[in-house]
């Protein structure tokens, strides 16, 4: 955790925030510490693709003795939003004093900026490490899986080796493992007007003969028309979006909900949903943020009150400590004898 310093964001900088993240005017703005305030440095506009022109507008900036932080304006978009990559410069070169302030400033420049419209962070103290192909690099590295500990691959090895296990009929259903099913073009489409905002609900289902998700329907939905679309006799993949406000901010919230109408509907479908429900919500977090994950029966519960609170959860300020009870009221009474009396004592 970084240790504040009291450095607090100037003027400038909270007007070019708030310009840069309602618009797409600019492409990189270049933030510095002086007279112990946050200030702008530079700003660059955009006029090509964000990674057509990210070298020739980063790499001018960084200066070879001087930390900074830029933020970046990427080409994509969250519920926030366009998404921004944010840099924090802090060459070798520099003083130790300024290598200290400039850390333990960031998490108060992030903060107002809002953590929300970051992608990505990245640390650099040297050029290449700053530069697109640097980037790309910390991308990989990111997706790459986390290496294992002797214990943890033994385990894998494990539940790898009980998948294969013929413990089944049908030895395509092996839910330990998953499944992953190809997606069928329509679906990718549909997925990618979702992404860009174009449709605004989307209901998959498996065809379990072609083994294969298909697109079922893109009808345009409100929350009122939601519980409409759940099947009572199927399941079915569903990704909606929920406008709403929180705080007296607009937001559009996008809600995964995975429909199974219990036994109305045969095991192997309910296999079938069960083994693909992990893999499909991976591949569609890839593109875009999946706010909430609901898994329900029936779509009648799918009111607006109840999405609210799924997606807004009441944060409960303190536990209710445990009341002790009180004592007897009144006097405590008597003293009680703890022991023989004298005269007791003596007559034995």
């Amino acid at each position: 955790m970084s240790h504040q310093t009291g450095i607090q964001a100037g003027n400038d900088v909270k007007d070019i925030f708030a310009s840069a993240k309602s618009g797409d005017e600019y492409r990189v703005i270049k933030i510095v510490i002086e007279d112990e305030q946050l200030t702008v440095g530079a700003t660059k506009k955009a006029s090509k693709k964000w990674d057509q022109e990210y070298d020739s507008l980063v790499q001018p900036l960084l200066e070879d003795d001087m930390p900074c932080y830029i933020v970046y304006r990427l080409d994509s978009t969250n519920n926030q939003g366009y998404e921004w990559i944010f840099l924090a410069w802090t060459p070798e070169s520099s003083s130790v004093r300024h290598k200290m302030l400039y850390a333990a400033t960031r998490a108060t420049l992030k903060k107002e900026f809002g953590g929300g419209h970051i992608k990505d962070e990245i640390f650099g103290t040297i050029k290449d490490e700053m530069s697109l192909s640097g980037y790309k690099k910390y991308l990989i590295s990111q997706a790459a899986p986390q290496p294992l500990t002797v214990a943890e691959q033994e385990l894998r090895q494990i539940k790898l080796n009980e998948v294969q296990t013929d413990i089944s009929v049908d030895t395509k259903l092996q839910t330990l493992q998953g499944v992953n099913f190809p997606i069928h073009e329509d679906a990718v489409a549909a997925l990618e007007g979702y992404r860009d905002k174009r449709l605004h609900y989307v209901q998959l289902e498996i065809d379990s003969d072609q083994e294969i998700i298909r697109l079922c329907s893109t009808e345009p939905t409100e929350v009122k028309d939601l519980p409409m679309r759940i099947p009572k006799d199927a399941p079915r993949y569903h990704l909606f979006r929920y406008k709403h406000s929180h705080e007296g901010d607009y937001l559009e919230s996008t809600v995964f909900i995975y429909s199974m109408p219990g036994y109305n509907c045969s095991i192997r479908d309910r296999m079938m949903y069960s083994s693909c429900k992990n893999n499909f919500v991976d591949m569609v977090e890839k593109n875009f943020l999946i706010e909430k994950k609901l898994e329900i029966d029936n779509g009648d519960d799918l009111t607006s009150d109840y999405l609210y609170d799924e997606v807004h959860p009441k944060q409960y300020a303190h536990k209710q400590a445990f009341a002790k009870p009180k004592g007897p009221a009144g006097n405590r009474g008597g003293r009680r004898i703890t022991r023989r009396p004298v005269d007791e004592e003596e007559e034995d």
